[in-house]
């Protein structure tokens, strides 16, 4: 399994509104795409900062919905909440409890 972790950071006050549009929008998205597993949001609302954690089958499904330009799309969603720019990481799930 694989792992991709993208931070972003966010106006403390519309912390709010970034997980209306995760719910709403990028799990539905997510859902669709081969290979997805699960995802969590992780927000920290006194600072807006959040970390979205998406799981994949494989690390060439990952990489592919990155080809297919949806992970971009869904980055495209929070462009008027986003403070800063956005970190991307990927990571092999070593250990599943």
């Amino acid at each position: 399994m694989f792992a991709r972790l993208t931070t972003i950071n966010t106006r403390p006050e519309r912390v709010d509104e970034g997980i209306a549009i995760y719910k709403k929008s990028v799990i539905p998205a997510a859902k669709s795409q081969k290979g997805f597993v699960a995802a969590y949001l992780l927000v920290d609302r006194p600072t807006g900062k959040g970390m979205s954690v998406t799981f994949w089958k494989t690390e060439e499904d990952a990489l592919a919905n990155e080809r297919s330009h949806y992970y971009q799309e869904q980055l495209v969603k929070y462009l008027d909440l986003l403070v800063g720019a956005t970190i991307r990481e990927g990571y092999e799930v070593a250990v599943k409890g």
